[in-house]
């Protein structure tokens, strides 16, 4: 086994346990984790824009935001953060709009900020939010470890050859098969559910998470660069590790928020709103 190989190894048993051991735990643990997460992605997102360069003053207002963003997380104001994200996501559009600068500043923030608040409302701090984190991770991993193993052993025609030539239809539909299978088995594990609402959702997460995936791939492409950060050894950066995740927890934070308040006019638990629990 090479070095760079037991590296990789090491690296993604510690984040796993990290992750994990944080998950169980919930509460300010798991708010830590995601504004950690929230912050890491901000600086790669930054660094492959070269917002840094392109745009200093907006790059300081956005991660002042950010760490307004990051307080109220931490604080467990959802409401406030989500004011917060929109409030600095406008201001920058703005200055975007009116400088002639980067619009990849306010998708950074956006992108970021709704990072953190999304992973930190989804795991809450009760049994269902639990159910419900360890229930995306599910499909994310599935999908993830599938799509890989199904697209080299089956190949076919590409799902998108400009952006990533690698991923092949028959992956993206093997991922989706997979995380369909693990999804649904850690909720029945914890619940009883009847009908086929935890099997569309898992099916809808595994897509939202392969467009995650995709859109990394299409920002690295843009700006030419093979890893967004080598923070992480053996695995690249954290963007690398959670695009797909990303999106999926995108998908069900804005979800549970519409059927929530569609249902009975007022937010609930994210946990209840989807498990139907």
């Amino acid at each position: 086994m090479s070095r760079e190989l037991r590296l990789r190894i090491i690296s993604g048993i510690i984040l796993a346990a990290i992750v994990l051991v944080a998950t169980w735990y919930g509460g300010l643990s798991f708010r830590l984790l995601a504004v950690a997460i929230g912050l890491l992605v901000y600086y790669e997102w930054s660094t492959i824009s070269d917002l840094h360069g392109r745009d200093p003053q907006g790059n300081a207002l956005a991660w002042l935001g950010l760490v307004v963003i990051s307080g109220a997380t931490l604080m467990e104001e959802s409401v406030y953060s989500v004011e917060v994200l929109f409030a600095f996501v406008g201001v920058t559009a703005i200055m975007v709009a009116m400088r002639g600068k980067s619009w990849w500043l306010p998708g950074g923030i956006f992108y970021a900020g709704l990072t953190a608040i999304a992973l930190a409302e989804i795991r809450d701090d009760d049994l269902r939010g639990f159910v419900l984190m360890l229930f995306i991770f599910a499909t994310v991993w599935a999908t993830d470890i599938f799509a890989y193993f199904v697209g080299r052993a089956v190949g076919g025609p590409k799902l998108a050859p400009r952006i990533s030539p690698g991923k092949t239809w028959s992956g993206a539909i093997g991922g989706a098969i997979a995380a369909v299978i693990a999804g649904t088995a850690v909720v029945w594990s914890y619940f009883s559910a009847d009908g086929l609402w935890i099997p569309a959702l898992a099916l809808i997460l595994s897509i939202c998470s392969q467009i995650g995936d995709l859109f990394e791939s299409f920002m690295k492409r843009r700006f030419g660069v093979k890893d967004s950060s080598h923070l992480i050894p053996g695995h690249g950066g954290v963007m690398d590790r959670v695009d797909g995740l990303i999106f999926a927890c995108f998908a069900a934070f804005m979800l549970a928020i519409v059927i929530s308040l569609t249902m009975s006019g007022e937010t609930m638990s994210l946990g209840s709103v989807l498990l139907g629990v």
